[in-house]
């Protein structure tokens, strides 16, 4: 299940917890008073100017605030729509109460790494001012609920229109399941990505490695001198995948060889391994495909790394 997990919220309890067809709002405003960078000091006579101090102090936060729940109105109306204020800076008491009398819900603290997240997956601008606010700057999803987790508290954005960011959420029983799920995971989504980017595959399921082998046994025919002995033991070496392939897969290695070198010679097409029965089978019909990239990656590093490991032994054999 994919989802987009903002940030541990840190809400009013007076607050929804779910709230559908909500309009998002992600800004780096500070909603709270905030002491002075400098070491400073109010000087006042009498009550009545302490009082206007306090109210100029406040007036700070409130027109910020105000300036959102004017937005709210604009956009929402008399609907049962909803708005969500999702901040990176603090919103202190009094705002987070002026924000929850007007049914709109305000996350605090959120990480930036998160915020950045939120307006690839919801739509809309992050702000860091208030004073040009408008509609455009906001972003929409269907549904936002707040989630518990283990001993955290977690708020999720789900069913935005055109998401280009999301969180794929993991559970298990155990540390050890989730880490190989994860694995799994991340393997996937890298082969999707190799993919995309080579804009081509090839037939998994050690069919490429067969196709190869038959190849070089045909190439060396033309070859003379001690490079076709070279030529050999590079197509001897491709047999190494689907070997490894069979006998993972409990099956006699030698005889699942055989059967895929008949079976090649006789189509002249891609012909791998089915793991199940150990039989030959075309994988390209069955929707198995490797990666371009990380099959061209393979025979570039094994000739490199084999080549080096024989340099090493013509070293060692000339300084003994």
């Amino acid at each position: 299940q994919t989802r987009n997990s903002p940030c541990t919220p840190q809400q009013h309890p007076d607050m929804k917890k779910k709230v559908t067809d909500a309009f998002i709002l992600t800004c780096n405003v500070s909603l709270e008073y905030e002491k002075s960078e400098v070491n400073s000091g109010f000087f006042y006579k009498s009550a009545d100017q302490r009082e206007k101090l306090v109210k100029a102090e406040r007036a700070f936060c409130d027109d910020k605030v105000q300036q959102i729940i004017d937005l709210k109105r604009e956009v929402c109306g008399q609907t049962d729509k909803g708005f969500v204020v999702i901040n990176q800076k603090g919103v202190d008491p009094n705002s987070l109460d002026a924000l929850a009398r007007e049914g709109i819900v305000a996350l605090r603290r959120a990480k930036r790494r998160n915020m950045e997240r939120i307006v690839l997956a919801c739509g809309g601008t992050a702000v860091n001012s208030l004073d040009d606010l408008s509609p455009k700057h906001l972003g929409h999803a269907g549904l936002f609920y707040e989630h518990v987790l283990g001993d955290d508290k977690y708020s999720f954005l789900e069913e935005c229109d055109n998401p280009q960011s999301v969180t794929i959420l993991i559970k298990g029983p155990n540390k050890h399941t989730i880490t190989q799920i994860k694995d799994a995971v991340r393997d996937g989504l890298r082969a999707v990505k190799n993919a995309v980017e080579d804009q081509q595959v090839v037939p998994g399921a050690g069919s490429m490695e067969i196709a190869i082998y038959q190849a070089l046994n045909e190439y060396k025919n033309e070859v003379r001198g001690k490079a076709r002995l070279g030529v050999e033991a590079f197509a001897t070496a491709m047999l190494i995948i689907p070997k490894c392939l069979a006998q993972n897969a409990g099956h006699d290695a030698q005889d699942c060889l055989v059967k895929m070198l008949q079976e090649y010679k006789g189509v002249d097409r891609p012909v791998g391994l089915d793991l199940s029965t150990g039989e030959a089978f075309y994988p390209a019909e069955a929707g198995i495909w490797d990666n371009y990239c990380v099959k061209k990656q393979l025979l570039n590093s094994c000739t490199v790394i084999s080549s080096n490991l024989l340099i090493v032994d013509e070293v060692m054999r000339a300084g003994m």
